[in-house]
């Protein structure tokens, strides 16, 4: 089977620079991936209108505070590709896509391939998230953007966390959720194995306003959603099923057909 899409639950930035569970289980991911590029949709790159990167060299953005200077010294120096780049505002019609060449790859996306695919040599791109529009349309870019990953071996990845209150997170309870997290979390990946689809569903479930306090960590579960709606008979696979601090999903979907 080829994976199509992944969504991870990024978690804390200092996952860049850790040797933990959720990051070994990212690096055995990556060792058994060759796509020929990538497309972020990360919660970081939060958007009025929809972006892609366009440029040959993406920066690496340290979008946070308040966390170690190693942190922010860390460069994940992968290159773009402008040609990627205009298949996506092809594919992605009619959705009209902006070639972008001021952003480069945020933490939600290298924090991440940093452990998957430590070399940096697989060309990197970031799709912003239009904040204007409506959850359905989200999934629905989505199932258009899978032609990249059929057509094309671009792997489509979603960061971001079902669960993220960070106004509720217990920085010490290490890795445990709250009993509604623990429900929600469960209940969109019910969704995500038996009908993506139905994924808007969640938007009635009792947790969902503690859940998704602010709609940016979900909305990457959306594209993947779609992603996987397109596939004939696709094999979805959960990874790091788990919460931690409380109000933190770190669980994650692998997408193959």
């Amino acid at each position: 089977m080829t994976t199509h899409a992944l969504f991870v639950g990024h978690g804390s930035p200092m996952n860049a620079l850790e040797d933990n569970d959720y990051t070994r289980t990212w690096a055995s991911l990556g060792q058994s991936m060759t796509p020929r590029a990538i497309l972020s949709v990360s919660a970081h790159w939060y958007t009025r209108g929809t972006g892609v990167t366009a440029m040959t060299n993406p920066k690496t953005i340290h979008d946070f505070w308040g966390f170690p200077p190693e942190l922010s010294a860390i460069e994940y120096a992968a290159p773009g590709d402008p040609e990627i780049s205009e298949l996506v505002k092809d594919i992605a019609k009619p959705t009209l896509v902006q070639s972008d060449h001021n952003w480069g790859l945020d933490h939600g996306t290298w924090s991440v391939l940093k452990h998957m695919f430590p070399e940096a040599t697989i060309p990197v791109l970031q799709l912003s998230i239009d904040a204007t529009k409506p959850f359905e349309e989200h999934v629905a870019l989505g199932t258009r953007l899978a032609r990249l990953a059929k057509e094309h071996n671009v792997l489509i990845v979603g960061s971001g966390n079902v669960v993220h209150n960070l106004s509720m997170v217990q920085w010490h309870a290490g890795d445990t959720g709250f009993g509604w997290a623990d429900d929600f979390d469960l209940a969109a990946a019910e969704i995500m194995r038996e009908d993506p689809e139905r994924l808007t569903a969640l938007m009635d479930h009792d947790a969902y306003s503690r859940a998704v306090p602010t709609p940016d960590h979900f909305l990457p579960l959306a594209y993947v959603a779609g992603v996987q709606a397109a596939l004939e008979d696709p094999h979805v696979d959960v990874f790091n099923d788990r919460r931690t601090m409380g109000s933190l999903s770190m669980t994650g979907y692998r997408i193959s057909a």
